[in-house]
């Protein structure tokens, strides 16, 4: 009797186990990092936590399946675009959620089909490398932009002729460093719209009003 199968099944090959779960602990730090101490340091929302380390976490695992099967580089591409361009369509993620996820789903199918072929410090210069310039376009080139919803009723300035006017009004009535602006639901019942105002403030946390951003829009 074959100690080492079951059913046709192998119960245990250590080379690869080992190899599993060091590369499993080099991405769960990888993406905890980059959640945690990056992305919610700066965005300060829970809300995407949990989607953005499961994506990673089962991406990972699916892919890491998929590696022991001789796959295409058609099929593999394949696969990095279902991941890439999956949203849920019962909300509308916004953009930086979006590369968040982007990133987190890269960063799981980099290390699941890493093979003997790359280092271990290939692999961990690979993460590093996400991680850093993630941190260094966050806190430098985007100057902690900061991001609030208003509520705005003079409708008529929400034409595209009218922008600029509207930007003027909203800093004046704001005080905020405004830099650009989204329109979003408009209600002409009650004449009003909802707008994100998007600003730098170097000098405080940035702030994003979670609790009174509709993700509908």
């Amino acid at each position: 009797m074959d100690f080492n199968s079951f059913l046709g099944f192998s119960i245990i090959n250590t080379d690869n186990l080992l190899n599993l779960i060091l590369r499993f602990v080099v991405n769960l730090l990888a993406i905890i990092i980059l959640v945690r101490f990056i992305y919610f340091k700066i965005r300060s929302q829970r809300t995407y936590l949990f989607t953005f380390l499961m994506f990673n976490v089962i991406v990972f695992l699916v892919c890491s399946f998929l590696n022991q099967i001789t796959l295409s580089l058609g099929f593999a591409f394949g696969i990095f675009a279902i991941f890439s361009i999956l949203r849920y369509r019962t909300i509308s993620i916004p953009i930086k959620e979006m590369t968040y996820l982007f990133i987190a789903i890269s960063i799981a199918l980099i290390n699941a089909v890493s093979n003997s072929y790359i280092s271990l410090i290939e692999l961990l210069f690979t993460n590093a490398a996400i991680i850093l310039t993630t941190l260094i376009i966050e806190k430098v080139w985007m100057k902690n932009e900061n991001v609030k919803l208003i509520i705005y009723e003079k409708i008529e300035l929400i034409k595209k002729q009218n922008h600029n006017e509207l930007l003027k009004d909203l800093i004046e009535r704001t005080g905020l460093d405004i830099h650009r602006f989204e329109i979003g639901k408009i209600d002409f019942l009650r004449d009003i719209a909802e707008i994100k105002v998007y600003y730098f403030n170097n000098n405080s946390k940035h702030f994003y009003d979670e609790k009174d951003i509709d993700d509908d829009d």
